[in-house]
């Protein structure tokens, strides 16, 4: 049974802030560094390598679903050997796949370092998790709402630098890009190296196996709701862009104004809200008002095709801002149920498995969005709006069911406050 994992995690230790401070650091500049890349990646393939478009789709898509296969392995490997080491060395291989960039003039090559770099991603995510969680403390939902906001932030700054590169629009100026993305991973580890500490692992149950968080059923279920409701980030970033230039005469500026919007929103109230959200309970809650935020704001998108021209911007505006309010929840909902209900000697097993259904989601998210919703309209804006209210209203029943089966037997003691599924270790262990 989940619920009867132990953890020897000392009651109510308050977190220490130089290792929180670090952790900021080095995701801060490692976001930066991706922004940069992000932004400009495909034209550095297809205008300077010269690589078809669809080819440059296939070897991404090729990558990133390959990469999946990496969390839950690579979160076993946190748990065991501690999650600094693993994510150090997910960050140097980052590093240099990043650079090995500049190099390629062929598909495979392409595809083969696209590939090793997602499979690195996944580590640095399922580690990353891990290391958040012994950092954060008793309360690792809210550090990781607090660090959402830098990471934001920094992802911010990266694509207006990487503006500068796509206006010069030459192979030098991309590859300052490549391989600036490629020294913030370096420089993340070096922080990581000198600000958090080498937490040691956390002794395991004799119950404890490789794959226990696929017999977990309730964390399953959860991943599973978060990954489909995953699709709402590309929503913004690639369905309502879609939307507005091929049913709307909106000026061009709307797009680059409904990103900062997002952005902006997401980085004033992600730790504002965050805050809140620490419990299980309270993740289940928010994720009910994600979904309800997101019901609103999709038909909202669909009716700025059917407005006068200078009315659309602002409601592409309002309609970005209420789902980013909702994206706020959303994660926030995500973040105390994916660190509350995992097992502190498993953080690293869980947040793999948290790692994999997300990007799972992200990964179909193109093709649902493209066919599935442009396909039906303006009814396909009220289904997706419907379908993530669905799932946003079954965040509660999951979140009640996942404590009911991490709750102690009656005749042992309490779980420790702010924690789920876990037993105190009796005085001779």
């Amino acid at each position: 049974m989940i619920g009867k994992h132990l953890s020897k995690r000392t009651p109510g230790a308050p977190a220490s802030d130089g290792p929180q401070r670090a952790l900021i650091g080095a995701n801060f500049v490692s976001r930066v560094g991706n922004g940069l890349f992000n932004a400009a990646s495909v034209l550095y393939f297809t205008l300077v390598v010269h690589l078809p478009a669809a080819q440059v789709g296939i070897g991404l898509t090729i990558a990133g679903l390959v990469g999946l296969l990496a969390g839950i392995p690579a979160g076993n490997l946190a748990d065991r050997y501690g999650p600094r080491t693993v994510w150090l060395a997910s960050l140097t291989v980052q590093a240099a796949s990043m650079a090995a960039f500049v190099l390629i003039d062929d598909w495979v090559t392409f595809t083969l370092i696209a590939t090793l770099d997602r499979l690195a991603a996944t580590a640095s995510g399922a580690a990353g998790g891990a290391l958040i969680a012994r950092a954060g403390g008793e309360r690792p939902a809210v550090f990781r709402a607090r660090l959402r906001t830098f990471v934001n932030l920094g992802v911010v700054l990266g694509t207006l630098g990487a503006g500068v590169a796509v206006s010069v629009d030459t192979r030098t100026a991309y590859t300052v890009l490549i391989l600036a993305n490629a020294a913030s991973f370096a420089g993340a580890a070096l922080i990581t190296l000198r600000g958090v500490p080498a937490y040691r692992p956390l002794p395991r149950p004799a119950q404890h196996h490789r794959w226990a968080v696929l017999s977990d059923r309730p964390y399953v279920s959860f991943v599973a709701l978060y990954g489909a409701m995953g699709l709402q980030y590309q929503t913004v970033s690639l369905l309502l862009p879609i939307w507005l230039s091929a049913h709307t005469d909106a000026p061009r500026w709307t797009v680059a104004a409904v990103y900062a919007v997002n952005s902006g929103v997401c980085v004033l109230l992600q730790s504002r809200l965050g805050s809140r959200v620490e419990t299980p309970r309270q993740g289940g809650r928010a994720l009910r008002l994600a979904g309800l935020s997101f019901l609103v704001s999709c038909p909202l998108m669909a009716l700025t095709a059917d407005v006068p021209v200078w009315i659309a911007p602002l409601l592409a505006v309002l309609a970005v801002a209420l789902h980013s309010l909702g994206e706020v929840w959303e994660s926030s909902g995500g973040f105390a149920l994916g660190f509350g209900l995992a097992p502190d000697h498993a953080q690293g097993q869980y947040q793999g498995l948290f790692g994999l259904g997300f990007g799972a989601g992200q990964a179909l998210a193109p093709l649902v969005l493209t066919t599935a919703v442009l396909g039906l309209g303006h009814a396909g804006w009220l289904v997706l709006g419907v379908f993530f209210a669905a799932l946003g209203a079954a965040g509660p029943p999951v979140a009640a069911w996942a404590e009911r089966t991490r709750r102690p037997p009656l005749d042992t003691a309490p779980a420790r406050p702010g924690r789920v599924g876990e037993l105190p270790l009796p005085d001779s262990a």
